[in-house]
């Protein structure tokens, strides 16, 4: 494919009996944030990368002479709002990833910020993500596991639909006009897009639409969530499902990313030494005995065939 270019205590109400479990949790509890690290910090970083993806949205559907993004807001501001399709899909992914990790943190009583998105240059998606400050300790393995799977299932399901609209609103055009990003095809976009376009002769590629390009990114931070290393969302459900097994896994997937590294991608050799210094190993639960139960377990199974749907070995690629 082608593109141009709160404090939540965690005991239980009050006379209730609460586990020893639970009892730790207070005691280690998070300390209370204040009003600007819980609402304002949060709220500004958010209305700053509205701001930034509008002007990579923009800067993506221009078609004049490109001299960089600075100097295109600076002549053109009045297009920030061509922007609209790509910044509302991919908010729209990655607030959905998010929350679902805040509100699953909240049905297991386990404190935790709001999203704290991170704005980034406008010169491709103008945002490194999000992320969410857990403030207190996960109690047990099926915490762990709902509050893990959540977001990427979450956000998954929204960047589908998001595919799909925006396959229809994409165009073939011929491979040897193209030119500049070329992206990685997961198994999931192939199969779309030949379901939607059709089949494609050899000299032809598809040039995505803003709205397709988000799904498409939000695909892939599935992808890169679900790698079962450290305290990645990955990390979480293979700890939950497998225990020390988790860390196996882990020193197993670390060489492919190298491997991945040298063939294809090098951002693969930046994912291993962020892999390296968060810790390969997922830190333990303070109740690892809980039972996940059959329905957690299929759920587990679902997350694997996820990352193996919209898992690109070449995500980026020039031509």
């Amino acid at each position: 494919m082608d593109h141009p270019l709160g404090n939540l205590k965690t005991s239980g109400p009050a006379g209730a009996v609460r586990t020893p479990v639970e009892q730790e949790a207070e005691r280690s509890g998070a300390e209370e944030e204040s009003p600007f690290s819980r609402w304002t910090l949060p709220l500004l970083l958010f209305l700053l990368t509205v701001f930034t993806t509008l002007w990579a949205g923009a800067y993506q559907a221009y078609s004049g002479t490109i001299r960089g993004p600075l100097v295109f807001l600076w002549e053109h501001p009045e297009m920030l709002w061509k922007g609209i399709p790509f910044a509302g899909t991919l908010l729209f992914i990655l607030v959905t990833h998010e929350f679902g990790h805040f509100i699953l943190s909240r049905i297991h009583r386990v404190p935790a910020s709001l999203p704290l998105f991170i704005p980034g240059p406008p010169h491709f998606i103008g945002t490194f993500g999000a992320i969410i400050r857990m403030r207190g300790p996960i109690l047990n393995r099926r915490a762990l596991f709902d509050i893990g799977v959540a977001g990427p299932l979450a956000g998954f399901v929204v960047a589908v639909v998001a595919l799909v609209i925006g396959l229809f609103l994409s165009t073939v055009v011929d491979r040897t006009s193209t030119f500049g990003l070329q992206l990685g095809e997961p198994l999931l976009l192939k199969f779309m897009a030949w379901l939607i376009i059709g089949a494609l002769p050899p000299e032809a590629d598809v040039l995505l639409h803003p709205i397709a390009f988000a799904a498409w990114f939000g695909l892939f931070v599935t992808s890169l969530n679900l790698i079962p290393i450290g305290q990645l969302d990955g990390g979480h459900v293979a700890y939950a499902l497998w225990g020390e097994g988790q860390r196996t896994l882990a020193f197993a997937v670390l060489p492919l990313l190298l491997m991945l590294g040298f063939v294809g991608w090098p951002g693969w050799f930046v994912w291993a030494f962020m892999a390296g210094m968060w810790g390969l190993a997922h830190p333990p639960v303070l109740d690892p005995q809980a039972p996940l139960g059959r329905g957690r377990i299929l759920v587990g199974w679902i997350a694997f065939a996820v990352f193996v749907l919209t898992f690109a070995p070449i995500p980026f690629s020039f031509h």
